[in-house]
């Protein structure tokens, strides 16, 4: 029993020496010890980020796997880039297995918190604001990751960013859920990705609830397989701040949930209310491309079983107030161009065509009429997104 108890410390302590914790605390050079921590940290190890106001003045980074950055509470661990003296972001993370969880980034120039070529990242418990409340001058995106396999964004709120409040671009098998994000531009966005489920977050107060689109000219194209559905939709209608020449600058005010140019991807059992311009928008890209592999239109988007209430009593685009008064003094609440192909609509809720035939084509050339969009042909689901075992929270 003794060589059995002296080889179980042993173990224990061998064990230890490879999975080391860096406290780092509040005060004097917060700057220098927690960037001292992410450097020295090795695969395995937690960055332990102690409660407090931690004020820097530039951004952070993080290249080693299998690392966990955690605080002690969105409220409680607080790292403020006020006084933040480059454009870049608050966090940039490039590496694999990282957790970053329980604290909050605060009022940074660029973006929150930014990840690339990440797999199987977990954001999970954090608040990422900018404090002064919608502004251009605010960082685009709050947490932000690209180019990755196995995203997971939880449990999370963020406020305030210029672009998109939680964006995920050009990944693939990706999860959102239970966060809660306002007064953002797009309070969620699923850009050029495939196989995504967004799900049970609180969206209010933005310009644009949630967003699914897919662009020219980027690495990965032909963004596919999103679900969107069981979220709370409502009064995203704060104005358009986004600086000038950013793709959700178009974006009207009012908009729940915005389709563009995507393939598969279905809206179903979501509560969308007090959305002035629409519950649901479905439309192709509109701008000049030369991209030869990018197709502009949407197709097989459903949706169904959602629960509506008050849209389009305030349409924020071309022609939107000349249209509603036409029609009464308010649009269906969902929007629809007219282009794209498989779009079904399986739910009494009034749907409003433009009755447009391609891409591009002059809003000056609608022909708006109620449409009927109920099919018994319906396009597929995707399959719900599984991640791994070994990402922490993966199947909560």
């Amino acid at each position: 029993m003794k060589l059995l108890a002296a080889a179980t410390l042993s173990l224990l302590v061998t064990t230890s020496a490879f999975a080391a914790i860096h406290n780092v605390e509040a005060g004097p050079d917060a700057q220098e010890r927690l960037q001292t921590a992410l450097i020295e940290a090795e695969p395995g190890d937690t960055v332990q980020i102690g409660e407090g106001r931690f004020e820097l003045t530039d951004g952070l980074s993080l290249d080693v796997d299998r690392v966990t950055v955690a605080g002690a509470g969105a409220d409680a661990t607080i790292l403020d880039f006020t006084n933040q003296q480059g454009a870049g972001e608050g966090l940039y993370v490039t590496s694999d297995d990282v957790v970053l969880r329980d604290f909050a980034i605060e009022n940074t120039t660029g973006d929150g918190i930014k990840s690339k070529d990440a797999d199987r990242i977990t954001y999970t418990g954090l608040r990422v604001e900018w404090t002064g409340g919608p502004s251009p001058d605010n960082g685009a995106y709050g947490i932000y990751p690209v180019e990755s396999t196995h995203v997971l964004v939880q449990n999370s709120i963020v406020r305030g960013a210029s672009d998109a409040g939680i964006y995920v671009g050009q990944s693939d098998q990706i999860v959102v859920r239970h966060n809660v994000v306002e007064q953002n531009v797009a309070g969620i966005e699923i850009e050029n990705s495939y196989n995504a489920d967004v799900y049970e977050n609180a969206v209010s107060q933005n310009t644009g609830g949630i967003l699914v689109f897919d662009l020219p000219n980027l690495p990965q194209m032909g963004g596919h397989s999103v679900r969107v559905f069981r979220n709370a939709i409502a009064d995203n209608n704060t104005d358009n701040f986004a600086p000038e020449g950013n793709i959700v600058a178009g974006v009207p005010a009012g908009t729940g949930i915005m389709v563009m140019a995507n393939r598969n991807v279905h809206i179903f059992e979501n509560a969308l209310t007090d959305n002035g311009s629409a519950s649901v928008m479905i439309v192709a890209y509109r701008q000049p491309f030369e991209d030869e592999n990018y197709n502009p239109l949407p197709r097989d988007v459903v949706v169904r079983d959602n629960v509506q209430n008050n849209a389009g009593y305030a349409p924020d685009f071309a022609g939107g107030a000349e249209l509603a008064a036409a029609m009464g003094g308010r649009i269906p609440p969902i929007f629809w161009d007219g282009n794209g192909s498989g779009i079904v609509v399986n739910e009494d809720t009034p749907v409003l065509s433009l009755g447009l035939t391609r891409p591009g084509q002059p809003v000056t050339e609608a022909r708006p009429a109620p449409a009927d969009l109920r099919s018994d042909s319906v396009p597929t689901e995707p399959e719900a997104v599984v991640l791994p075992d070994s990402m922490a929270f993966a199947n909560e």
